[in-house]
């Protein structure tokens, strides 16, 4: 028999890879913004990351979770 998950576990995780893919695009932006000649690969996974973020944001307005991370 499967264990059953709770909304608010699930939407602790959710929060949490949001948080964790931000850092990521941030940490990706930077170091395009801050290159001389910024590669077609490093402009692609900044893309990729920023896609990434952008459906955990959808995911987490649907779902309707609110946080403060401070």
């Amino acid at each position: 028999m499967a264990k059953k998950l709770k909304k608010k576990d699930v939407d602790q995780e959710l929060l949490n890879a949001l948080y964790q893919v931000e850092g990521e695009w941030r940490q990706l932006q930077d170091f395009v913004r801050k290159s001389i000649d910024p590669l077609r690969n490093g402009m692609k996974e900044e893309l990729l990351a920023k896609s990434k973020y952008m459906m955990l944001l959808r995911e987490a307005r649907i779902r309707k979770v609110k946080a403060d991370r401070f």
